[in-house]
């Protein structure tokens, strides 16, 4: 699950002029969805976002994810992602870096990688009635076993609603990669397979920096082979500040 949440940030940032969020979700997957998983469980976030860095253009992003899936909702997962643009010329067309990973542990205690996924191309960040919206195109390299050079494609959205008293937000990344790994799982698999992510949101600004709402996680080819869109909602609070 290979978030990139760039323009994201900018979106909550922009709107509100804070640059820090936590967030806590209690995710209803098992509720939805049983037979995949195992329990419902907690995820919290925390993301730092800066409008201009110290070489003086461009943004910066660092996210830090957790899942709290584990044995007695111990953490189970942390997940961290770095985002930098930049841009030295007229044209609103971004130059984009990210860097994406992190690590896990199994029910059973087997621990397991988040491959490291590193991605360069442009962003496109405009406005539509009012709305925040960016495209993003990459080019990102897997560091599988068995390397796996890709294309990527990412959108992005955020509007506020009655002078943001109500906010929705979101992103849906698309992308391919290796069927064949380089591990004992995959490593009799061919071509490549076509995988997408996405996480809108809805949420309502209760008083000042504290809001309540909604995410839902959208997941094709990430857990399983089937040809199945999975949809996961959570029920959550964010602060910003």
């Amino acid at each position: 699950m290979h978030k990139q949440m760039f323009f994201l940030a900018f979106f909550f940032a922009a709107v509100s002029g804070l640059s820090q969020n936590l967030q806590l979700h209690y995710d209803l997957r098992h509720t939805v969805d049983p037979k995949t998983a195992a329990a419902n469980f907690v995820t919290f976030s925390f993301e730092y976002f800066k409008l201009i860095d110290t070489a003086g253009t461009g943004s910066f992003l660092l996210k830090v994810q957790a899942d709290m899936n584990g044995t007695k909702n111990n953490i189970s997962q942390v997940f961290t992602q770095v985002s930098q643009s930049l841009r030295f010329w007229k044209p609103p067309v971004y130059l984009y870096f990210n860097y994406s990973g992190g690590l896990g542990v199994t029910p059973s205690s087997f621990g397991f990688y988040i491959a490291n996924s590193y991605g360069i191309g442009v962003s496109y960040p405009f406005q539509w009635k009012g709305a925040w919206l960016a495209a993003n195109l990459s080019v990102r390299y897997n560091a599988f076993a068995k390397p796996s050079y890709d294309p990527q494609f990412t959108f992005y959205f955020g509007k506020g609603i009655s002078n943001y008293r109500f906010f929705t937000a979101g992103s849906f990344v698309f992308w391919t990669e290796n069927r064949n790994q380089g591990n004992e799982h995959t490593q009799h698999l061919k071509g490549k397979k076509f995988a997408f992510f996405g996480d809108p949101q809805f949420w309502i600004r209760i008083k000042g920096g504290l809001s309540a709402g909604t995410r839902v996680n959208v997941f094709y080819h990430i857990f399983k082979s089937d040809n199945v869109i999975q949809l996961y909602p959570t029920v959550g609070v964010k602060y910003q500040f």
